[in-house]
């Protein structure tokens, strides 16, 4: 039988898959279109996911792909210095388009295993104690333990289970595309720079050295067919409506839109099917969120859903994972609700953002709002303890080596400074580091499998009653 079926084969459905092969498990991924996206949604990888790369092992050939950016205005476009002091060992953004994240992702997935099929479209699911069947539109059925449905904001999964998806309806249309146009260049740089002055959903970037722009204007109205994308007259006669000239555009790659809803699913799981991605919260695209947060879902599920699968996950393991992204998810929301607020033309928050300007000249101001937009910032409940607790635990240099690179097989681990403590009963689950290094500044501290600090201490009693928490009963 296959362990997890995967819906949809974009970054969070493929992010997913490569971790659950990294614990043996069998892993199929359904996707309904037959060829990747062609079309450029997402830009770049925040500090937290270009983290998640490196913890396994993937950075390098992200890096060789992409551009590193210490630029501040990504709350809501409001320009100001990257923030010192950020806490992280990889403080920049990485421009990559989508397109190729998810080629890198896919590349990697088929790499360690992972099947995927394209051209097949989940229409129906039921599911029992013992597991999931799913159909497909040309009549298939297959069976798996587990479903987790990553197949986007109109998630098919998501309906089919009847989770309720609250929220706000688009209010505002953006068109998005990308095509040739015939206008000089400085004079297009010099009109885009203009009309940002008072209108930041507006811009045309050249891609690469060729005449091909990637273009963006506020849409005339609301769509009332959000499948049908627009026409590149729709385009021509909106760049004249904001700028006054259609900068000669023609031959269009593709042309899409996209709006501002703003829902979040009211539950992550339902018995064995479960929700990651766009298929539990789509927001606007403000800050560049909304790819990283997927890939974040994906790498806190991994290795929770595989030790359910093995059979060896305590008791409430699974639903963390609904308890501790939820909250996330809800924060995204809320800020781009506020970054949406502050890019409207209207003059009460236009007077808004000229305040919030002001205080971001506070550095500390600053780096709230990037460890926010980074996630960074992100700490799970873990309960009453110390500061550590819940957050994740950046890169540091050990004398074995760095730490991220001792966390590319999974597992969980003991970074302990004392060499007094012990992880016996927990050896098939949890690596044992002694290192006296100069960080982290704290006797021990025990970390899952996706970095979080799960404890901190000294004294062995207290870590053996944590780690059941975390890791299971004891083996042998």
């Amino acid at each position: 039988m296959i362990d997890v079926i995967v819906a949809g084969g974009g970054p969070t459905g493929l992010m997913l898959a490569a971790e659950l092969r990294l614990y043996g498990m069998r892993v199929l991924v359904l996707e309904k279109e037959v060829e990747p996206p062609r079309h450029v949604r997402a830009l770049g990888l925040h500090v937290r996911s270009i983290e998640v790369m490196d913890q396994r092992g993937l950075l390098e050939r992200f890096l060789a792909h992409g551009k590193q950016y210490n630029i501040g205005g990504y709350f809501a476009g409001i320009v100001k210095p990257w923030p010192d002091r950020l806490d992280t060992a990889h403080s920049y953004i990485l421009g990559i388009p989508q397109t190729v994240t998810e080629r890198l992702l896919a590349e990697h997935a088929a790499e360690v295993g992972v099947e995927i099929r394209r051209g097949c479209e989940l229409i129906g699911l039921s599911q029992d104690e013992d597991g999931v069947t799913v159909e497909l539109a040309d009549g298939t059925r297959l069976r798996s333990r587990y479903l987790v449905g990553c197949d986007g904001g109109r998630s098919t999964v998501r309906k089919l289970l009847g989770v309720g998806f609250p929220g706000e309806p688009t209010k505002v249309d953006t068109l998005l595309g990308e095509m040739e146009l015939t206008e000089d260049p400085e004079k297009v740089a010099a009109i885009v720079a203009e009309v940002r002055k008072t209108q930041l959903r507006f811009g045309a970037g050249r891609l690469g050295d060729g005449e091909v722009y990637r273009v963006i204007v506020p849409a005339e109205k609301v769509a009332e067919d959000r499948t049908v994308p627009p026409t590149l007259e729709e385009f021509k006669r909106q760049l004249r409506a904001f700028a006054g000239t259609d900068f000669g555009a023609h031959s269009p790659r593709w042309l899409s839109r996209f709006g501002d809803a703003t829902r979040l699913a009211e539950r992550y799981r339902v018995g064995r099917v479960l929700l990651a991605g766009d298929a539990a919260h789509v927001h606007p695209p403000m800050g560049g969120q909304g790819l990283n947060l997927g890939i974040q879902d994906a790498f806190n599920l991994g290795w929770k859903l595989a030790a359910q699968v093995n059979g060896w996950a305590p008791e409430g393991l699974l639903d963390s994972y609904h308890t501790e992204r939820h909250p996330v998810a809800a924060d995204v929301l809320e800020n781009t609700r506020a970054q949406a607020v502050l890019m409207s033309t209207e003059p009460g928050p236009q007077a808004l953002r000229r305040l919030l300007s002001e205080l971001m000249d506070f550095e500390e101001v600053t780096r709230h709002l990037m460890e926010k937009i980074t996630a960074i910032a992100v700490r799970y409940d873990f309960g009453e303890g110390p500061e550590l607790l819940g957050r994740r635990m950046r890169d540091v240099e050990l004398k074995r080596g760095r730490l991220y690179e001792l966390m590319r097989g999974g597992r969980g681990l003991l970074l302990d400074r004392t060499g007094r403590l012990s992880v016996t009963g927990w050896a098939d689950r949890v690596d044992h580091v002694v290192d006296d290094g100069a960080e982290p500044d704290v006797p021990a501290m025990l970390l899952r499998p996706d970095g979080h600090v799960a404890w901190v201490g000294e004294d062995q009693e207290e870590l053996s009653g944590r780690l059941p928490r975390w890791f299971g009963a004891p083996t042998g």
